[in-house]
């Protein structure tokens, strides 16, 4: 038990190694993942090999980080091969008639090490390695009528030598091996109440099938942000602005200029309100003052403030509207033409002679 802590221990002190790097893990679904897998086991002391116990089971877990996860397990066992001497009981999957011989139900701690050691770079390598520690109820069915079933403590220790496929890693195929211990049979001798003894171990080796379920951030894994990188930009951006001379903003109030109609003989320049076509009394004072038996030509404009294609159409009304006017009074209005805010600034209409 004491090289299992000093090795979780060693593993934490680690993790200093990736204090720069930020991940993304927004939701409580996100970075989970189902594994489905198989395998053989042997008493861990070797002293009769075969036949192999025969397993499967299924698990559901969640990588919190991309170090650190979890997940629950559940395996069938299908072998009734004794632990240790034939001759003893320690066994978990008795000797009955039951296609199921013995069951392990446990929580797993998973750490990553490939990416403890080598760092996180956004998405899973190829190949990664892993650390699988846990603990759980191994339940044992009874041998025949007369025995009883038995529930025991258990502890699982392996490695996971995981292979990442596809473009997106959803998908990974790993080969497991492990050992699992019955830490508390009835039948070890022991000084203590749960102890690591061979006889009372399985070792085993599975492959598995795990799918990386899809994120909120779109893909099946973490998404990472360089945080050092991060504040180093957001340092330089302040020297940089450190070393800029200090800028006075001075906001000036420019009055507009109003412009007045202006009128002779021949020709007339009036102004509208922003975004208006009406005429407004001085403007109609001063078309006035065209001779009745004039000819014009009126010559819409608009200034710049807006869309294009609005101001060409609100100098086109401006110039009708004057046209009209000059019309309704018995002026003849030679061409209406708007020129929309090309080649003029001001909103207003030019009304210009063409005969006398």
């Amino acid at each position: 038990m004491k090289k299992i802590f000093v090795m979780m221990m060693a593993l934490v002190m680690s993790l200093g190694m990736n204090a720069q790097i930020a991940t993304e893990n927004a939701k409580v679904l996100d970075n989970t993942f189902v594994t489905v897998n198989g395998g053989v086991a042997t008493p861990l002391d070797f002293n009769s090999v075969f036949p192999l116990n025969a397993s499967a089971g299924l698990a559901v877990g969640k990588m919190f980080t991309p170090v650190w996860g979890a997940e629950v397990e559940g395996t069938a066992w299908f072998g009734s091969h004794f632990f240790g001497d034939a001759n003893s009981r320690f066994d978990w999957y008795g000797t009955g008639h039951n296609v199921v011989r013995g069951t392990y139900v446990g929580v797993n701690g998973l750490v990553n090490l490939t990416n403890l050691f080598a760092g996180y770079k956004g998405t899973p390598r190829t190949f990664e390695v892993s650390t699988v520690l846990g603990t759980g109820w191994a339940h044992t069915f009874a041998a025949n009528a007369d025995d009883a079933t038995s529930n025991d403590l258990a502890v699982k220790t392996g490695l996971d030598f995981a292979f990442n496929l596809g473009k997106t890693k959803a998908h990974t195929v790993s080969v497991r091996p492990a050992v699992l211990w019955n830490v508390t049979a009835k039948e070890l001798p022991r000084t203590m109440g749960a102890q690591f003894d061979k006889r009372g171990a399985q070792l085993y080796l599975g492959v598995a099938y795990t799918y990386h379920f899809k994120t909120s951030n779109k893909t099946h894994h973490f998404k990472t942000y360089d945080v050092g990188a991060m504040m180093d930009e957001i340092n330089m951006l302040k020297e940089d602005l450190a070393k800029k001379p200090k800028q006075v903003v001075v906001e000036k109030v420019v009055e507009k200029v109003v412009e007045k109609e202006v009128a002779t003989d021949t020709n007339v320049t009036v102004y509208f309100t922003k975004g208006s076509a009406k005429l407004s009394d001085n403007a109609k004072a001063a078309l006035d003052k065209l001779g009745q038996n004039a000819v014009v030509d009126v010559k819409g404009y608009a200034d710049e403030v807006g869309p294009e294609k609005f101001n060409q159409t609100l100098s086109e009304k401006r110039a009708k509207t004057v046209a009209d006017y000059l019309e309704s009074r018995g002026l003849k209005v030679n061409t209406t033409t708007g020129y929309g805010e090309t080649g003029d600034v001001v909103a207003r209409v030019v009304v210009v002679s063409s005969a006398k």
